[in-house]
């Protein structure tokens, strides 16, 4: 149960900042997102991240607690990017539909 929370709140915090990006919104949307959607998303994924950091370091205690929260944004970020590079891929590789 230690693990679990923050490791969900690195991915979601992760995740909305991917998406915060202008490349990942025409990617995925085809468009760019609205300037307080793409707002609302940077705050509430770098809110998501320093509560992830605050539960490891209440936890934990600060030593354990940075490393702890190094190694879930290290699993998380590679999690989301490989996602986003399969997902292209998969969308690249899809015959268009007409």
């Amino acid at each position: 149960m230690t693990h679990l929370l923050p490791f969900a709140l690195c991915l979601a915090g992760f995740a909305a900042l991917a998406l915060a990006m202008d490349r990942q919104q025409h990617e995925l949307f085809g468009r760019s997102l609205p300037k307080p959607t793409t707002r609302a998303l940077r705050t509430a994924g770098s809110a998501a991240l320093l509560l992830a950091l605050g539960v490891l370091v209440g936890r934990q205690g600060w030593g354990l607690g940075l490393v702890m929260f190094s190694g879930h944004t290290s699993l998380t970020a590679g999690i989301v990017h490989c996602t986003l590079i399969g997902y292209m891929r998969r969308a690249a590789g899809a015959p268009a539909r007409r």
